[in-house]
Order: structure tokens, then sequence, then C-alpha cells
């Protein structure tokens, strides 16, 4: 049994996605991040960062792992899926991980941070986000234009971290526009079953976007 730390985040979607996709049992700890909970000494003793996802394997001695890209490989490794054996192919996976985790993650959430949260509308820091998100849709598109999934013909974890950071493009005011290839395979993973039901654990609060956005423009600029 997996015990799962997560919020309505394209980082917790990640894991929500992964846990479907590879069948295994998982209990669900939404925290509520607007009240800083993530930040008090007992989630902080799960993860020092204070922030989600983390994951506490209950099978393997409470083992736990926190940063979105360092669980999927955990979990990879536990079922032995979505993750080749062969050591090129594995190599492939991990490179397209490690470019969702230092590239369209950070670049697309100071992209929401400035064009959606920050009270003050600093057109060049939103500029140099969104079209920083872009040039990386590019790249994901050339790559795309050769192959099924992001690192070859095989759908792999690689996918499940990026899947939930492209498809929120428009809230992030990227433009997909001409992006043929990246569009398909959006929209082939959005009708995957483990999709859907992982971007919707934990369910999105009933809650107006734009107030949402008042909020969350209260938190960072604290």
């Amino acid at each position: 049994m997996i015990e799962l730390y997560t919020a309505a985040t394209p980082n917790g979607h990640k894991i929500s996605i992964a846990l479907e996709e590879m069948g295994l049992d998982y209990t669900v700890h939404a925290l509520d991040l607007s009240t800083n909970v993530q930040k008090e000494p007992a989630f902080t003793a799960i993860n020092p960062n204070g922030r989600i996802p983390a994951i506490i394997d209950k099978s393997n001695d409470d083992f736990v792992v926190f940063e979105s890209g360092a669980i999927l490989l955990y979990l990879a490794e536990k079922t032995g899926k979505f993750l080749p054996k062969d050591e090129k192919a594995r190599s492939q996976v991990i490179q397209w991980l490690m470019f969702q985790m230092g590239g369209v993650g950070p670049m697309m959430g100071q992209a929401n941070v400035f064009y959606r949260y920050f009270p003050e509308k600093i057109q060049p820091a939103i500029d140099r986000y969104q079209k920083e998100g872009r040039r990386l849709f590019e790249v994901m598109n050339g790559q795309l234009a050769k192959h099924r999934y992001l690192a070859g013909e095989d759908y792999t974890i690689a996918d499940m971290a990026t899947w939930p950071w492209v498809r929120i493009y428009d809230w992030s005011g990227i433009d997909v526009e001409g992006l043929d290839h990246l569009q398909r395979w959006m929209n082939e993973l959005a009708e995957r079953p483990a999709c859907i039901k992982g971007i919707n654990t934990p369910p999105s609060e009933d809650i107006d976007p734009e107030e949402k956005a008042k909020q969350i423009s209260k938190m960072v600029t604290k």
C-alpha cells in the first residue's frame, strides 16, 4: 500500500496517474496548500522541503520518497513497469523525465506565477517564461514527429511526468498552434483511463479559477 500526500496540481497528478497506470493500491492524503499545511512539522517530517507530492511505501518498511521525478523512478523500479530494462532505452526515458523536471515544469510554473498569480503584471517576465515554454513545446513536437511517445514508441514515466503540465498550456498562456504532433500526443493521453482518473485525484476544489488565482497570489507574495 502506498500513502500519497498530494494536491490537485500537475506535480501531484504525475503520481496519481502513475499509481493508476501501475495498478498499485494507494490511499490519498489531500493537502490544502492555501493553508500552508505542507510547511507544518507533521508534513516536513515526511518531506523536509515542504512540497507535494510525497509517498510512504507501507509495504517497504514505511519508506518515504519525495520529489515527483524520484517518486516516478521508485514506482517504476518497484513494479518493473514503464521504465525499460535496456540500458539505452532506460537512459532515453530518464533524459526526457529530467527534461520535464528541469525545463517544462519550472518554466511553466514561473509562467503561471507571472501570468496568473503575481499581483503586478511584469510583462518582460511573462514574455520570458511563455517564450521558453513555447520553445520547450517545440522541442517536444520535434521528438513526437519521430516517435509516438516522448522517449520512443512505448509509453513511459516520461509521458506521465510531462502530460499533466503540457495539458494546462492555456492557463500558462502558451500557444500550441502549429504543434500538431504535440497536440496528437496530448489528445491521446487525455483518453487513457489512468490519466483521466489521475488528474481527478484528488478532485479539484469547487472554486472559480480566478478566485483561486487570487488566493495563490497572496501566497506567492508572502
